[in-house]
């Protein structure tokens, strides 16, 4: 069955799970093997846009790392963190406080605060000048860092990389999910765009308000996230056909991989992008690590030929990848 057969059959259909992945076999020489995990990614991306994954290959002091130097910078006073707050420079990097994004545009502001970063050589504090990021697309620039946490930026950086180069393995299993050569990709990522985010979510108590949730009913925008979650503390939500929420928490193991409207875009929506939130109801505070894995900026979000049919002709205006993501975050941050 062809993508866009594939994508008309499974168009009524809704989930009520989020699936879980094993990525042990994602480096396997047997060309087979990789299509049958190609395939279970296609299932997952067509039907539900989300999916877990097991065996990433990120190892757990990494994570810990960069949880330990998040929960710090984001105990600092609120002074402290606004000498690096993201309105101070172009590209949107550093620290964004409490309310100041507002993902839902019906909704009154994110209760959530972030600090934002790029792709960095992991170098010592000491040596380094000047980040190369993606070649002067809408994140370039350099990275903003505290300089009240120590070891902050190494512990950052130590968990980024690790799941960039996770996030470049998945290129050739998306590839291969959609009909295409594994190397498809390949010189559509020699500059990814790799924005990784600590999101610290105060508890929320009383009654749900639906205009100010941990943040609000939202897309991505590159074309997938890599998202770690805090274990024992839920609050993903993934929204279904049935406008029906699912959960989609915490699994020990395991990080969560969601499409972004990059992809949707770029596959015509066969791949789905799933409209998700979060709302912290632990009574206790929650924190997270998404990063936000896209093409270089340069990249035309083309229609890909596989997913197009006369049935099903382009349904959006050509972009290019960083205009595409500059104008979701001025609709974000300038609110």
């Amino acid at each position: 069955m062809s993508l866009v057969d594939a994508a008309g059959a499974t168009a009524e259909s809704t989930f009520q799970n989020v699936p879980i992945i094993d990525l042990a076999n994602i480096k396997s020489a047997d060309p087979d093997i990789r299509r049958k995990l190609a395939g279970e990614i296609r299932d997952a991306c067509m039907k539900v846009g989300f999916f877990y994954v097991s065996n990433h290959g990120i190892s757990e002091d990494l994570t810990s790392g960069a949880l330990e130097a998040a929960k710090e910078f984001f105990a600092l006073p609120l002074e402290k963190k606004m000498e690096i707050h993201n309105k101070k420079t172009s590209n949107f990097k550093g620290y964004s406080p409490v309310l100041s994004g507002n993902n839902d545009p019906n909704g009154a502001g994110d209760m959530q605060e972030g600090f934002e970063f790029g792709w960095e050589a992991p170098w010592t504090y000491d040596d380094f000048s000047q980040s190369e990021d993606d070649a002067g697309g809408a994140m370039a620039g350099a990275n903003i860092w505290p300089t009240d946490v120590p070891y902050f930026r190494e512990q950052a950086l130590g968990y980024y990389h690790a799941a960039v180069i996770l996030g470049k393995s998945l290129f050739p299993l998306f590839a291969l999910a959609l009909d295409l050569k594994e190397d498809f990709f390949d010189d559509k990522t020699q500059h990814s765009a790799a924005l990784m985010k600590f999101l610290h979510y105060p508890p929320q108590a009383g009654p749900v308000d639906e205009r100010v949730i941990g943040i609000g009913a939202h897309t991505d925008w590159e074309c997938f996230t890599i998202l770690w979650q805090e274990p024992g503390i839920h609050a993903l939500q993934v929204l279904n056909s049935e406008n029906k929420w699912i959960d989609a928490p915490p699994i020990d193991g395991t990080l969560v991989i969601n499409l972004g409207d990059q992809f949707a875009r770029w596959t015509n929506d066969v791949f789905k992008s799933t409209v998700h939130r979060a709302i912290n109801r632990s009574g206790v505070r929650r924190y997270s690590i998404p990063l936000f894995f896209g093409t270089d900026y340069s990249v035309r979000l083309e229609p890909i030929v596989s997913c197009i049919s006369p049935e099903r002709p382009p349904k959006y205006d050509i972009i290019t990848a960083g205009e595409y993501v500059k104008s979701r975050l001025q609709a974000t941050y300038n609110h």
